[in-house]
This record gives C-alpha cells, structure tokens and sequence, in this order.
C-alpha cells in the first residue's frame, strides 16, 4: 500500500527497487478496468523520478478517481516488468465480487 501526494507521485522505492526500475526509466501508462498499470516501454513518455518515484499522470488519476492522500494497492510481477496500482475504488468492487461469490451471491 502507497499514498498518493498533491503531485501525483508514489513514493514506494521497494516496489520500484523489485521491479528493478532506476530513475529516468521509460514507462508506458495507462488505466484498463478501473486499475492503472505501469510496463517499462523504450517508446513510454513517463519516467520515474530522479528520486525513483512513480509519477501518475493527472489524465490517469481522475479516470480512476484518485485524489491526493489516497492509499492504493500496489502489485508488480517483476519477471514481466509490470506495476499494477489499484485505487480504492477497485479494491472496492474485488472485494464485493469475491464476497458474493463466497457467500453465495444476495443470499449472504
């Protein structure tokens, strides 16, 4: 879990360490289902920061509802280079989907 600032910016230098990502690291970002993922790309127009913070474009954030100090989920698959950040609302809606689905739909 990470915390958005006023900027944009998240701020987990172990995730970006795992993935191996270095500053000036070209990224191709995008939102697909509500969730914003993030792949190295030598054709991305996105870098991470000199301070190796991951910077979320304004665009991105209010497609999925983000706002300055908001939690998000953080989940990278190193091997495939790949940082999928999930905002609240997404959580929100896995959750519900995996609760009706364990307790067995309306009848839970």
């Amino acid at each position: 879990m990470a915390a958005i600032d006023i900027s944009g910016r998240i701020a987990d230098r172990v995730i970006v360490r795992a993935l191996g990502w270095t500053s000036g690291t070209r990224l191709h970002i995008h939102e697909d289902a509500g969730l914003i993922v993030v792949r190295v790309s030598s054709q991305g127009v996105f870098t991470l920061t000199g301070q190796r913070h991951l910077h979320l474009p304004a665009a991105v954030r209010k497609w999925c509802g983000l706002k300055a100090g908001e939690r998000v989920l953080l989940a990278a698959d190193p091997t495939a280079g790949v940082l999928v950040v999930h905002p609240p609302a997404a959580l929100d809606r896995m959750i519900v989907q995996a609760h009706a689905a364990a307790l067995g739909g309306d009848e839970g």
